[in-house]
């Protein structure tokens, strides 16, 4: 009975748990808030600022840049500050960007607002669920699994709709005035409620693995987004991408090598940590790369005003926020395997059915095809999370967390420029004078690749193992 209750203890005790998540949650959801709610605005601020698509695509891509750039060093942050210093940190860091990019008179300024930003939610993301981890007994830790899903989830929820709502009667200055209240209550939070749970250890610092961390992810970020602005015949594109990838080989080298790793690659000889990391990364790119093309689809294909937009959006957003909370509790009960593999069933068909929208499809058919995929990503997103922070403990789970959420923001982008660049590739081979035909074959495009990544999902969910 003994060995039954210890095993059921969390690995850090805290009076009130959920208390502790609050300035986290609130973090992440204006983290994610800000990656999701720019998409709706994109044609809007290329009229703005007078600017093509590939580059208006580095409000969304820059932001992911920097926090795949801080992500991989949050483990390390952990070893040298307390939980309450990074989270206020980076709460203020997002604050200040907010800020900046609310005031700046020119595309520049707000693209050095929009990367400021990404280092607070660099910093905060990870932290979510790695606190979590600590907090939380193994018989809950689904459904906080589930809460965390679920509040990161909830930002395409609201985000399209408030943004279209707030671009059909104000300027897009407010679209990033928006995310002060919320941050200055996490930041109330944070200093009243939060929890120190990580040991301040100070190990020495290994400067070479941190200018490879630097230099390959932000290479890499780099070059597939200016892929999608210079074409891949660009030289630049390939330099930038052979530098990340030589890099990034030497740098996955002296992590697996090393006896104190700044960020312990090792933990994906894990089976069901790599299985379910991957997992994770896929459903990402899908939500992000549909996502992106969604909102541009309906506005310069379907030719729809931008609030309307935000309204059509709203459904299958909310969908998918009641679906990330669900799902977590699913996992408690019957696991991984289930879940994952019928979520990617549903999310197949939302995919396909987004892949054959025309210029005339009718308002519901736009909103079924996304609810079902907002179904599908999330009934899978959780569970699979869930299953591969499951095979890490203790000190690992800070690696495991940080390992998932680089990944996501660096494939999270990648799905981005693709995306860009097949829309682009689409509206230069549809041969019509009609701009709304030519968009509408581009998001065909970009939905084919939505496809094929839901695809590759599907099959690695046939991967997981039924849990003891």
């Amino acid at each position: 009975m003994e060995n039954t209750t210890s095993k059921r203890q969390a690995i850090v005790q805290v009076d009130h748990p959920w208390a502790a998540m609050v300035a986290l949650m609130l973090g992440a959801f204006v983290g994610m808030l800000s990656e999701t709610s720019l998409n709706i605005a994109l044609p809007q601020l290329m009229k703005a600022f007078h600017v093509p698509t590939g580059t208006i695509q580095w409000l969304v891509t820059g932001y992911m840049l920097v926090i795949g750039i801080v992500l991989p060093l949050s483990s390390l942050l952990t070893k040298w500050f307390s939980t309450r210093q990074l989270v206020i940190f980076g709460l203020c860091a997002f604050l200040i960007g907010s800020i900046i990019s609310a005031l700046a008179p020119n595309f520049g300024i707000v693209l050095t607002g929009r990367m400021i930003q990404g280092i607070g939610t660099g910093i905060v993301l990870p932290l979510m669920f790695t606190v979590a981890m600590l907090i939380f007994p193994p018989e809950k830790l689904g459904a906080a699994m589930g809460a965390c899903a679920m509040v990161i989830m909830l930002a395409p929820a609201i985000g399209p709709t408030v943004t279209g709502l707030i671009l059909g009667i104000l300027s897009w200055n407010w679209i990033f005035w928006m995310f002060v209240p919320f941050l200055v209550v996490a930041l109330i939070f944070a200093i009243t409620s939060l929890a120190n749970v990580n040991e301040v250890t100070k190990p020495k610092i290994d400067f070479i693995s941190i200018i490879e961390s630097v230099v390959g992810f932000s290479a890499l970020v780099s070059g597939v987004s200016l892929a999608g602005d210079m074409g891949l015949g660009s030289i630049l594109v390939w330099a930038l991408i052979i530098i990340a990838l030589i890099v990034l080989a030497l740098y996955v080298h002296r992590q697996v090598k090393a006896q104190n790793p700044t960020l312990n690659l090792r933990i994906f000889a894990i089976p069901q940590f790599r299985v379910g990391a991957l997992i994770v990364m896929v459903d990402f790119a899908i939500i992000l790369s549909s996502m992106y093309l969604l909102p541009q689809y309906i506005q310069s294909g379907r030719l729809l005003a931008v609030a309307l937009t935000g309204i059509i959006m709203l459904p299958g957003g909310l969908i998918n926020a009641i679906t990330s909370a669900i799902s977590g509790r699913i996992y408690d009960q019957i696991g991984a395997k289930a879940p994952v593999i019928i979520g990617f069933i549903l999310a197949l068909v939302g995919a396909i059915m987004l892949a054959c929208v025309t210029t005339t499809s009718p308002i519901w058919y736009i909103i079924l095809s996304q609810v079902i995929l907002m179904i599908g990503c999330p009934l899978a997103m959780s569970p699979a999370q869930t299953y591969a922070l499951n095979a890490v403990q203790g000190p690992q789970s800070a690696d495991g967390s940080t390992i998932m959420n680089t990944l996501q923001q660096i494939v999270g982008a990648i799905a981005t420029a693709i995306a860009t660049i097949l829309l682009a590739t689409g509206q230069s081979t549809a041969h019509t004078a009609n701009k709304a035909v030519a968009f509408t074959n581009g998001a065909h495009y970009g939905f084919y690749f939505t496809v094929v990544l839901v695809i590759i999902g599907l099959l690695l969910s046939f991967a997981i193992k039924k849990e003891k």
